[in-house]
């Protein structure tokens, strides 16, 4: 990829060279500086990744490969990590004090909480700050400071297939532009809802329960912009999250929702979709008329068996007395030195891989998700190439007026990381009790207000 020629002046210093019986040419524009430790070994920027979307690692091969025909005397080293297991593989290295130079995540004050989080804002140019569209640069920031740089801005929504919701004469038409209740929802999940003639069920709704994803949607849509509020204080202890807990448990009570729901992993939900067996799931993505239409091409070419989908794309239900919110969070690479720093040199040669990563070229991940740019360049490099069903396209541009991002971004590093102690020591196994009917809903709520008090002091 072509690096902005203003960044590559301004970090020109940093380059390490390699010996000058190698015979390689500098890039124009840059000046060599002194190796950094052995005159035949380039600078070695370690990156860790995940498969963004289906042919991220071929994106990654390419962007690697332009980026080394400016660069030759930096190393790049990728490695793409699981969905399943990579974020502990990146915490164990964290703890350690030996995380990868660039790490694909969104930022997170507990990052900046290590002290080996890299602030960006020097390395920034002009010019990068100019290509980013309005408000998805700060999708990388914590406390107005830049710590990451965003290569998409993900939705966090719900999915139907198209079949089951007609048959049931959902109008899912007008839930696209208009939205729905919780009580809506109630009723239509009923609806949906069914035992197949295999003698089989047919689900409302599927939702996997092992992440935090399903009842962070649910309560946002209640009006709870999170566990605390932009100033860190506490707000899970009033009706909101009590009728947000009893909402989860009236699906589960009316049959909507499987028995089995806080058992079931991401790839479970998703494959209830796959075989009828779920109306609706979530969550879902934009990315999902994309994968489901390769599915049905592959269905066609006999190679995956199964009912071909017609994929809706859906907004979360909400609160009868809240507005509707579509969960928006930037993801992208975040910059990281080790217990043992390398230097200034390797940190400004890590920023020239970490803008190559997130540039023009890099936004065919945006393009392939079917979500919005998150920088101009991208958007005029993919103009007109949408992979995107017209209806889903039109869906997922209406759920952008009205969004709501991570809190994380405005808060210290003190309760970002108590934050995610109460999601990670409370939240979670509270919600799988709720799906297993081991608590009650009021039960719950009191349990959040009492830990809430011991974990933020209020």
């Amino acid at each position: 990829m072509k690096v902005s020629k203003l960044l590559a002046l301004t970090l020109a210093g940093s380059l390490v060279v390699v010996s000058a019986c190698s015979k390689t040419e500098q890039p124009k524009g840059d000046t060599a500086a002194p190796p950094a430790k052995d005159d035949n070994k380039p600078d070695v920027v370690k990156v860790w990744t995940y498969p963004v979307h289906l042919d991220y690692e071929k994106d990654l091969k390419e962007l690697v490969a332009d980026f080394n025909k400016q660069y030759p005397h930096i190393k790049v080293e990728t490695e793409m990590l699981s969905w399943a297991e990579g974020p502990k593989k990146f915490d164990v290295a964290l703890n350690a004090g030996d995380p990868p130079d660039l790490y694909y995540h969104a930022v997170s004050g507990h990052y900046v909480n290590t002290g080996l989080a890299i602030q960006l804002d020097k390395y920034l140019t002009q010019e990068i700050k100019d290509d980013y569209l309005p408000g998805t640069l700060e999708l990388g920031k914590i406390q107005g400071k830049q710590y990451g740089l965003p290569l998409t801005q993900g939705q966090w929504a719900w999915g139907g297939n198209k079949r089951i919701l007609e048959e049931a004469g959902v109008d899912w038409k007008k839930i696209q532009e208009k939205g729905w209740t919780w009580s809506e929802f109630i009723e239509i999940g009923k609806k949906l809802t069914k035992k197949l003639p295999d003698g089989s069920m047919q689900y409302g709704l599927a939702t996997d329960g092992t992440s935090l994803d399903f009842s962070q949607m649910i309560t946002k849509n209640a009006g709870l912009v999170e566990v605390v509020d932009a100033k860190g204080n506490f707000i899970w202890n009033d009706n909101k999250i009590l009728d947000s807990l009893k909402f989860i448990d009236t699906l589960m009570k009316e049959g909507i929702m499987p028995k089995e729901t806080g058992a079931l992993s991401p790839q479970q939900r998703t494959q209830m979709l796959y075989d009828g067996k779920a109306a609706v799931i979530s969550k879902a993505l934009p990315y999902y008329d994309t994968i489901i239409a390769n599915r049905n091409k592959d269905i066609d070419a006999g190679k995956v068996k199964g009912e071909k989908i017609d994929y809706i794309y859906l907004p979360v239900p909400h609160h009868e007395s809240a507005p509707g919110k579509t969960y928006v969070m930037g993801e992208g690479y975040v910059m990281f030195k080790q217990k043992n720093d390398k230097g200034e040199q390797h940190a400004k040669n890590a920023f020239l891989v970490m803008e190559a990563l997130s540039g023009a070229k890099a936004g065919n991940s945006s393009n392939e998700l079917n979500l919005p740019f998150v920088r101009k360049s991208q958007a005029k490099l993919f103009e007109g190439k949408s992979k995107a069903t017209p209806h889903n396209w039109a869906a997922a541009q209406n759920f952008t007026k009205s969004t709501v991002t991570s809190i994380e971004s405005e808060l210290d590093v003190d309760k970002s990381t108590k934050l995610k102690q109460f999601q990670e020591q409370v939240q979670k196994p509270a919600f799988q009790a709720l799906f297993a009917g081991e608590k009650k809903p009021e039960q719950i709520a009191e349990e959040f207000k009492a830990k809430g008090k011991q974990i933020f002091g209020q």
